[in-house]
């Protein structure tokens, strides 16, 4: 959001996080870790298609917005906020996307592992003790929509609560699947957020997704990408290679088949049913 807070104080950020796990666990999504900032936040997560990864991201913004309207008597807070979901799709850009999430910590000008309203914590935390606590699972259906600000079935979850009613989120992030992709070594996920080129990932998560590029600038990107990939030009690339840029540029770019077609040298109809075809199959991806 540029010009309006999803948070204001610690019960917005709490119900943030909250409506993170809870639209996830809702469509089937596993949370990898989170952050929540003052206009926007970012979650890693796996999920069984983008759609269920979408699904999840939509219901964030709707529930979110309607807690915004009913404590603040603001309708339409969210209406011009929109919700990116990118597949991650090599092990580098999984790793620094798993790096830049907590990273934003350090523009509310705290370090990463004081700030409250993230899960970094819960990565590698081993047999951490939690201290008092509560399974959410055992809690009343009135104390459940109290805390949680919903009236979804929480019967399930193995989440557990502190004494403060706030979630602990080791119990409910996917955080060992974090510590495989750092090969279980903490160093090598604290050198990773440390190395990060901060500009670029910001560009690829958050302000490329967002920003229609006009046809140059677009075979400009599609060039560099053919360059990395194949060493060579989008002109002698096979059709194969070329399907694979295709698929990587529509998740990660604000376009359309039209433009993908045009800029690839290939027909919109094949450009359209690549794309229809890759929707179901992606597991991991980035909100």
């Amino acid at each position: 959001m540029e010009s309006a807070l999803l948070c204001r104080d610690n019960e917005d950020y709490d119900v943030l996080q909250k409506y993170f796990y809870v639209c996830s666990w809702v469509n089937n999504v596993l949370v990898i870790i989170d952050v929540e900032m003052s206009n926007h936040g970012h979650l890693a997560v796996l999920a069984d298609s983008m759609e269920s990864a979408i699904r999840a991201g939509e219901a964030i913004k709707k529930n979110h917005s309607q807690y915004l309207s009913y404590k603040y008597g603001e309708k339409n807070r969210l209406v011009r906020s929109d919700v990116k979901v990118l597949y991650l799709d090599s092990d580098k850009y999984l790793r620094n996307a798993l790096a830049y999430i907590p990273r934003n910590a350090l523009d509310a000008g705290c370090r990463i592992e004081d700030y409250p309203w993230s899960s970094y914590n819960a990565m590698f935390s081993g047999n951490k003790r939690i201290g008092y606590a509560q399974k959410v699972s055992e809690l009343t259906r009135r104390e459940k929509e109290a805390l949680f600000h919903t009236h979804a079935d929480l019967s399930q979850v193995p989440w557990i609560i502190d004494a403060k009613g706030s979630l602990i989120p080791q119990t409910a992030c996917d955080h060992r699947y974090l510590e495989d992709a750092f090969l279980g070594d903490q160093a090598f996920f604290l050198k990773c957020i440390g190395n990060l080129n901060y500009a670029e990932m910001q560009d690829k998560l958050v302000s490329g997704p967002r920003t229609k590029q006009n046809d140059a600038s677009f075979v400009l990107n599609a060039s560099a990408v053919s360059e990395e990939w194949y060493g060579k030009s989008i002109a002698n690339l096979s059709r194969e290679q070329k399907l694979r840029i295709l698929v990587h540029m529509y998740r990660t770019c604000n376009t359309s088949p039209s433009q993908l077609a045009r800029c690839l040298q290939m027909k919109k109809a094949d450009a359209e049913e690549i794309i229809r075809q890759s929707r179901p199959k992606r597991k991991i991806a980035q909100v």
